[in-house]
């Protein structure tokens, strides 16, 4: 069915209006916004774009990260019949600037964390209005928006983009661009809707920037189709997407080839890790030639660290290499293609997620014309096709050659007619001998050899003639390792390797290794082809060292990580976040445990080159926060340590009247006098609805050795320990917390238990105080670190009388010896320094 506008999908979001939409990382919680929610907050927008003027057709740029804010202000953007310019959270100051200048920007909608917009341009930040409690995406209607009379030929975006190249262009795409791709696939969905229900609720995790038209296609237009939830996972680590997947109980992940490529290394990585691998060997070789269902059964420990709806990767936005596309395919899972552009709209050609035929990236959509010029090069003509570029505050029309788009790649069509992707025209090189050499055959070559972690093969200019030089980035445990004298004498063996199964005139015989920790890549990922030819013809002719970490000095090079030489400097909070500056730039999840005894950049680098480490050295009960165990923690409770608590103790509490209107989760934050007492202390002087749902953290140490006493012990003994460590888990709800090391894991633990309804205590002094004063000890900084990523507000709480009785050996308090005070709660701007928070929230507990 032909759709008037693009306005008919955000329709749908009153059919499924209770169903979930987006599922948001917000520090350490999630987020989940249903799609009534997400139309009310659209609506919302909707009335404050009109309030700042904006008209029909006028351009609003559309700043940041991926985020249900976003969809709802790209939605609030068209509901105002305006023209959204989407724009990378990581564009730099010059590109934005000649954003706003040649599109003649009228309004700019950004994300707090951006910065102040270049030139003064006006800006609303798009988390600093929300809806009234009131409001209900539901029950409003949408008569008056402008944007309903919208047609299929009007402008729904401008995306400029700057691709491979150093000039930015603004694609022209209107609403009729993407219906034309969205209504082929929507013929299809209908097709099989009636198996839909098996899979329901449908949800798909997504790595690719909302910036770029195939994120759009995927996270904005398909899913109200399906009633599908989008999980916006914005690290670009492997093993939180993996996390994610899990978690959110995903069925399929919508990746760019790099970060496919980057999830099966994460994947090999665990296996390695298990001692998998002489088992997984043996299965992938004899899974050759199964059927897909019989190879989802013979790698079902794989597929069950993933869920057992998770079963498809849809991948886009450059080509994927064809051993990532075979490992997941023979490992069980359905690994979908397509091709497409900025100018289509994204999509030319896709794979039918039950149809895939490996190696291309599908059949030619309906409704498009298709052809392959003489030179193999793919042309296209249809509705999908750009009506222009946006060039000086006007549209530049692109309708010459007849209507036909000349995209620049290069395919051929096989004998069933799927497209089969070559290349990039302009990236062909031709040899003397008037040969042509494909760099993606060459590329796809060297990433067949071990160590290989990215290669680009660039044209090299030498007598007016043409040679492939490969340009290579090296995996870190290759660069790192021993055997040999350098890193050049890796890359030398991986040509030679390479040239075994290349042709002669394919040969590859210039190569130099990459010397910075990546490429510049484009926000899909792709490298920067220019600059990478530029700094690589800087380079040839010398030997360059690769060196990916280096201790601090002043003449140090650009894009290097710099180090203290003496790590032991650091404290945990900085230990924190030199841990995430690592894992971000190198793509790895790293041991805490190990990073931990990390004394030097040496140490740090063996530690990049072992295998990525996802098991904790603490374990985190989830089971005690579920319904049977919850009850049985209820009941006995109140019969048993109640009351023991209210004759040894009876303490006096006061500040009741502080957390009277408090509702949802809390973060409660109390000075530390007793192992034994303080937990049931606090969960006698709040509230029952707040007491009956409190995780508590507890020493990460203490109870690991709990769990796991000395060997050397007697048996009865042992077991003595460990039946009290699964009783004081169970009956008070507590988690590990760590203070060398692992802290992470237990803040990300802490988060989730907030995401399900706990409120959270922590001790920030992170010891029992043992002096001989009742002075607190000064309050850990990792205490701000987790008040910052849980968003809770905070409530302080003190404790007093108990240091008296420990030091006196009594267990029988005097009357109003104890008492508890409970402070108001408090929270703080996301910009406040970590170490602050720790500060000011010592001076509110030492004031109660």
């Amino acid at each position: 069915m032909a759709r008037a506008n693009l306005l008919s999908l955000f329709h749908l979001f009153l059919q499924i209006g209770r169903d979930t939409a987006v599922v948001q990382t917000q520090g350490y919680r999630r987020q989940r916004l249903t799609y009534a929610e997400l139309r009310s907050d659209a609506l919302h927008w909707s009335r404050a774009l009109a309030s700042s003027g904006i008209h029909p057709g006028e351009r609003v740029l559309l700043w940041g990260p991926n985020s249900a804010q976003w969809i709802a202000c790209f939605w609030a953007i068209l509901l105002r019949g305006a023209v959204a310019v989407p724009m990378d959270a990581a564009a730099s100051p010059e590109f934005v600037s000649h954003v706003i200048r040649d599109s003649q920007v009228k309004l700019i909608l950004r994300d707090s964390a951006q910065p102040e917009p270049p030139n003064g341009a006006p800006s609303l930040v798009y988390e600093g209005l929300r809806p009234n409690a009131g409001e209900s995406g539901l029950s409003q209607d949408l008569t008056g928006n402008p944007g309903d009379h919208a047609e299929r030929n009007d402008i729904a975006e401008i995306l400029f983009t700057s691709g491979t190249t150093s000039e930015p262009r603004g694609v022209v795409l209107t609403h009729g661009n993407f219906l034309a791709n969205l209504e082929p696939i929507e013929e299809g969905i209908n097709e099989h809707r009636r198996y839909a229900r098996w899979f329901h609720p449908v949800s798909f995790v997504s790595a690719v920037p909302l910036t770029h038209v195939f994120g759009q296609v995927m996270g904005i237009f398909i899913p109200p189709m399906l009633g599908a939830t989008v999980v916006f996972e914005n690290s670009a680590i492997p093993n939180e997407i993996l996390r994610s997947i899990k978690r959110e109980r995903a069925t399929i992940l919508i990746a760019v080839p790099r970060m496919l490529d980057a999830v099966r290394t994460a994947v090999e990585q665990e296996i390695d890790y298990r001692g998998w691998r002489p088992w997984f060997n043996a299965a992938y070789a004899a899974a050759e030639k199964e059927s897909f269902h019989r190879r989802v059964w013979r790698f079902r420990r794989l597929h069950s660290r993933l869920g057992w709806k998770f079963w498809a990767f849809i991948c886009g936005g450059a080509a994927l290499s064809p051993q990532t596309e075979e490992f997941f395919n023979r490992i069980g899972y359905a690994v979908v293609q397509g091709y497409g552009m900025t100018e289509t709209a994204s999509l030319i050609s896709l794979n039918h997620p039950l149809r895939i035929a490996e190696g291309s990236v599908g059949k030619i959509l309906p409704g498009r014309e298709f052809r392959l010029a003489p030179d193999g090069e793919i042309l296209v003509r249809g509705e999908n096709v750009s009506a222009g570029y946006w060039e000086k505050g006007a549209l530049r029309s692109a309708s010459e050659n007849g209507g036909w788009l000349h995209t620049g790649d290069l395919g051929e069509l096989d004998a069933e007619g799927n497209l089969r992707f070559r290349g990039r025209k302009k990236n062909v090189i031709v040899t003397p001998a008037g040969l042509n050499v494909y760099p993606e055959d060459l590329e796809s070559a060297i990433r067949k050899q071990p160590g290989v972690r990215d290669v680009v093969v660039i044209p090299l200019e030498i007598a007016g003639n043409a040679e492939a030089c490969a340009v290579l980035l090296l995996s870190n445990a290759t660069l790192t390792g021993e055997g040999r004298d350098s890193p050049q004498d890796y890359a030398r063996a991986i040509i030679d390797a390479a040239n075994e199964s290349l042709a002669d005139y394919q040969r590859i015989r210039r190569w130099l290794v990459w010397p910075e920790p990546d490429f510049p890549r484009t926000a899909t990922g792709k490298p920067r082809l220019p600059l990478v030819s530029s700094r690589a013809g800087e380079l040839l002719g010398a030997a360059v060292d690769h060196a990916p970490i280096r201790s601090s000095s002043p003449d140090s090079s650009e894009g290097s990580l710099f180090l203290p030489s003496n790590l032991n400097d650091l404290s945990s909070l900085d230990r924190v976040e030199l841990l995430s500056s690592l894992e971000h730039r190198y793509n790895v999840e790293l041991n805490e445990t190990q990073f931990a005894s990390a004394k030097s950049a040496t140490d740090i680098q063996q530690l990049l080159s072992q295998p990525s480490a996802r098991r904790s050295d603490f374990v985190y009960p989830s089971w005690t926060q579920r319904l049977p165990i919850h009850v049985i923690r209820l009941l006995l409770y109140y019969p048993l340590n109640w009351p023991i608590t209210f004759v040894l103790a009876h303490p006096r509490v006061y500040g009741h009247q502080n957390i009277a209107n408090l509702t949802g989760p809390a973060l409660f934050v109390s000075n530390h006098v007793t192992r034994k007492a303080d937990i049931n202390l606090i969960l006698y002087a709040l509230p029952a609805r707040m007491s009956n749902r409190l995780a508590t953290a507890m020493g990460g140490e203490n109870l690991r050795n709990f769990r796991h006493p000395p060997r050397e012990w007697f048996f009865a003994k042992r077991w003595l320990w460990q039946i009290g460590y699964f009783l004081l888990v169970a009956l008070f709800n507590v988690f590990p917390l760590p203070q060398m090391s692992g802290f992470r894991e237990s803040f990300r633990f802490a988060g989730e238990s907030a995401d399900r309804g706990y409120n959270i205590l922590v001790f920030p002094e992170g010891i029992v105080n043992e002096r001989d004063t009742v002075d607190m000890a000064s309050f850990q900084s990792g205490i701000g670190l987790l008040v910052q990523n849980l968003r809770l507000p905070v409530v302080p709480i003190r404790l007093d009388g108990l240091w008296k009785m420990r030091n006196e050996k009594r267990h029988l308090a005097r009357r109003n010896e104890l008492t508890v005070h409970i402070g108001a709660p408090v929270s703080f701007p996301p910009e406040t320094p970590a170490a602050e928070i720790a500060s000011r929230l010592q001076s509110l507990v030492q004031c109660l």
